[in-house]
């Protein structure tokens, strides 16, 4: 330098300077690449590589290493999943299904359950702690309660099976009147099961039936509600992890609308326990055994649950909750629901506000 001023820089170091200008420019090029293509590699590593590839002489755009491919099974289980919960969603549960779309949805169910092992995921009892909802079944959706499923478990021969797979079709076909609403069981740490079954059935079907001069024939908007409950106590198979055997306990109806009767119900001296019922049996019937049906968990994760009983038929449950507390039905009033009816109408309508 001359009287403090430096000198311009040697032809050498300017082209010097140029090409780490460029390289840099390259490298941040090169990086935004890399990162966009794969979000899993971290910066400084990416830095490293590309910087690594321009000392080694490699050329500036080399393409970077692409990410791997999402796991085959995740991405068809989802498509599984997806297509089955379509026919549930048109079929309302399987309820009004199609033999070709029962057959349907047995091989998707099938398929999830090849693709699952209980060997390597968790089928415990532990890992369906929670409220679940019945999606999805190929038989009548009451066959999920512990009670009916106790009921099959006294069938002792085949010719006895087909007899009360019949009874179960007649029991479904006399009730047609009933609409069925939501099936939950809530399964607790204390291995408790309780099984909720929620119906509706027209309370007056015929209005023309108690007023003759009216011509309309249909039927008065008021219902009779209530929920079939049965509880039971389920113990995992030592032997087989993804087995549960049942011992039935009560069934009662909770939440019932119906004045005077919802007292009786909820005083607790309807509620069947049927351990008594078993002992006596034991006590007086020598061939008599406590029936204790086995389910199956054939596959399972954080949201989805299917569950097969001892004759292969189909359960698909939804995980609603973690909650291990039964529905509260205490909230339901006893009158037919024509305070509903009389707000609604109120609302709608009268428009009579105090």
């Amino acid at each position: 330098s001359v009287h403090g001023f430096t000198s311009p820089p040697a032809p050498s170091t300017r082209s010097a300077r140029q090409q780490l200008r460029a390289t840099s420019e390259i490298f941040q090029r090169s990086l935004l690449e890399a990162q966009l293509a794969n979000n899993a590699a971290p910066v400084a590593d990416t830095e490293a590589e590309v910087t690594a590839a321009h000392v080694d002489g490699e050329p500036e755009n080399a393409p970077s290493t692409p990410p791997p491919p999402p796991s085959t099974a995740i991405v068809d289980n989802t498509s599984i999943l997806n297509s089955l919960l379509r026919i549930a969603a048109s079929t309302d549960r399987g309820q009004y299904a199609k033999p070709s779309q029962k057959d349907a949805a047995s091989e998707l169910v099938s398929s999830l359950e090849s693709n699952y092992s209980p060997e390597t995921n968790q089928s415990s009892l532990q890992s369906s702690i929670g409220t679940w909802e019945l999606l999805y079944s190929n038989t009548q959706l009451f066959r999920s309660s512990p009670f009916f499923l106790a009921g099959r478990s006294t069938c002792q021969t085949p010719e006895q099976a087909e007899q009360y797979n019949w009874f179960c079709e007649m029991h479904r076909a006399a009730l047609a009147i009933s609409t069925i609403g939501v099936v939950r069981q809530v399964i607790t740490h204390k291995g408790k099961l309780v099984n909720e079954f929620e119906v509706k059935v027209g309370a007056v079907p015929f209005l023309s039936d108690f007023l003759p001069r009216l011509a309309y024939s249909g039927g008065l908007p008021l219902t009779i509600d209530g929920a079939i409950v049965s509880t039971a106590d389920a113990t995992q198979s030592d032997a087989v992890p993804n087995e549960w055997e049942l011992y039935m306990d009560t069934v009662e109806i909770k939440g019932s609308n119906i004045p005077i009767l919802r007292n009786v119900l909820d005083s607790g001296n309807a509620k069947l326990r049927s351990r008594n019922l078993s002992d006596f049996l034991k006590e007086n019937v020598d061939v008599y055994e406590t029936p204790k049906p086995v389910l199956k968990t054939t596959y399972i994760d954080e949201t989805m649950r299917i569950v097969r009983d001892e004759d292969d038929n189909i359960f698909v449950y939804g995980r609603v909750s973690e909650s291990e507390e039964p529905t509260d039905y205490s909230g339901v009033m006893a009158d037919l629901g024509v305070a509903s009816l009389l707000e609604g109408f109120n609302d709608a309508v009268a428009k009579i506000y105090l």
